[in-house]
């Protein structure tokens, strides 16, 4: 039966992320919904220069197999400026600050994103999957940058 790590609190916010009205607080609740819902989400400053945000992931059990572990990541920059934003997307593990962000598991770079928003679907390889350790220590951490 698939399991589901989804955002469950704000675990590092340097980068200034709001969600979708201006708020600061607890914004991963824009993103851990089980039905896709673009009507809410997490943006990053105007002109992010290395922004950062941190979530982490509700636990789920080991399923004792390297196969089947995706990382979904929807994504869309505003409209307004036309600017280049790049953005990277990391699942990392026992991340607890940016001076000690853990270990990295996978990294997805996104050169340029569009205004509408796109789904990446990763399957991670066999040896990212045997990279997981702790099922229960997982992060998603982004960075978004104007170029």
């Amino acid at each position: 039966m698939p399991q589901y790590g989804r955002p469950s609190v704000d675990t590092a916010n340097p980068g200034n992320y709001t969600d979708q009205v201006g708020g600061s607080a607890n914004i991963y609740q824009t993103i851990d919904e089980v039905t896709l819902d673009d009507a809410d989400f997490i943006r990053s400053p105007l002109a992010p220069s290395s922004s950062v945000y941190v979530t982490k992931y509700s636990s789920v059990e080991d399923p004792l197999s390297s196969v089947n572990h995706v990382l979904r990541t929807r994504y869309a920059k505003s409209a307004a400026g036309g600017a280049q934003v790049n953005l990277v997307v990391q699942l990392r593990q026992g991340y607890v600050n940016e001076g000690t962000p853990g270990t990295l598991i996978v990294e997805r770079t996104f050169t340029n994103i569009g205004e509408a928003f796109t789904t990446d679907a990763y399957t991670l390889s066999g040896a990212e999957a045997d990279a997981i350790s702790d099922y229960s220590a997982l992060y998603l951490r982004v960075v978004a940058t104007q170029v």
